[in-house]
């Protein structure tokens, strides 16, 4: 053998000496470091996404760590389906409302009457937006994202910055922050004028008078992440909003089959945990309100039947305008109400 030969021999059999003495890889030695973003407070509870992510961590042995980037750190509320999408985040907790351009069938979720409390609406929209349910396939597919765990808020309500509410009459030609989809179209049969903005933007837009008031849970005008300006405050649900944990497919699909398994289940612990929450502080919300010196609205017997023939034709009309637009807008509310039923 020519000494060339000799060395390459002499050099394997170090190399495959060392690979015997070593110990196996563990899980500590493979870590696997995804980026998480969303636009709250990391004071604001409500929408927690760290019980999820420790429960990650704790059930792949510290295998998934995360980075965490709160309160718009990574990128505006409005593009973090496009930050996800491109990969710039892997996971993020967003409102399909703020592109509803893309995401329109999920606002079925988010028309006014239909849920009495946040787990209702939750459980509803998680059953329909995990794997196999039709909003998977027909609205989050198509934009190459999946559901981790879902959140529908409490029922929404009124709130007026500083304009007196005593009738229906008072609230024509408000300026009030809507979702877009249902909210608007419910705002808009009110004579209300709609504007769609981000939460981070709200503080200030009130406050300067851009906006006279928002459709909004109780909880969320207290909160932290807000802290809204309020005098007058409606009893009446108004919708709600949902929000969803995502991942982009392409990152779904480089994950192993046990880190899957684990987001799965901790998706489904957390989705009933963080519903739970929201409906136990609501009372909690609205009683720091009245403490504030807000005023909670009651409508007389003629405005409450005015209100609630306009809420009942809105689900009607909102599934009808996305089936002309060749969406299934009456399959998925269809789809929506079988779903809060079969509870």
């Amino acid at each position: 053998m020519d000494r060339g030969k000799a060395l390459k021999v002499f050099a394997v059999g170090i190399l495959a000496a060392i690979a015997l003495s070593s110990p196996p890889a563990t899980a500590q030695d493979k870590k696997l470091v995804l980026r998480v973003a969303h636009q709250f407070s990391p004071s604001d509870t409500r929408y927690d996404v760290k019980p999820w992510m420790e429960q990650v961590t704790k059930a792949t042995n510290g295998e998934v760590q995360f980075e965490y980037y709160p309160a718009e750190q990574l990128g505006k509320a409005k593009d973090l389906l496009s930050l996800t999408q491109a990969g710039v985040a892997d996971i993020v907790l967003f409102v399909p409302s703020y592109v509803s351009d893309k995401m329109p069938l999920t606002a079925a979720l988010e028309l006014p009457g239909l849920f009495t409390n946040a787990c209702q609406g939750t459980l509803a929209h998680w059953k329909l937006a995990k794997e196999g349910g039709i909003l998977a396939q027909r609205e989050y597919a198509p934009n190459g994202v999946r559901v981790l765990f879902s959140i529908v808020t409490s029922p929404y309500h009124l709130i007026s910055a500083k304009n007196k509410i005593e009738s229906l009459k008072d609230i024509e030609r408000m300026k009030v922050r809507v979702l877009a989809g249902a909210m608007e179209l419910t705002m808009h049969k009110l004579k209300v004028v709609g504007v769609r903005m981000p939460g981070p933007e709200l503080y200030q837009a009130l406050s300067r008078g851009t906006l006279d008031g928002v459709i909004f849970s109780y909880g969320a005008i207290v909160s932290p992440s807000y802290n809204l300006p309020a005098k007058y405050v409606t009893s009446d649900s108004f919708g709600s909003a949902v929000l969803a944990l995502i991942i982009s497919e392409n990152r779904w699909k480089q994950l192993p089959g046990h880190v899957k398994k684990a987001m799965i289940e901790a998706g489904g612990a957390v989705t009933n945990s963080i519903c739970t929450g929201l409906d136990n502080e609501e009372a909690d919300a609205l009683e720091k309100l009245k403490q504030r010196g807000v005023t909670v609205v009651r409508w007389s017997a003629a405005d409450k039947k005015e209100m609630d023939a306009v809420l009942a034709s809105v689900a009607s009309e909102w599934a009808a305008e996305l089936d002309k637009r060749g969406k299934p807008g009456s399959e998925v509310l269809k789809a929506v109400l079988e779903a809060r039923d079969s509870r």
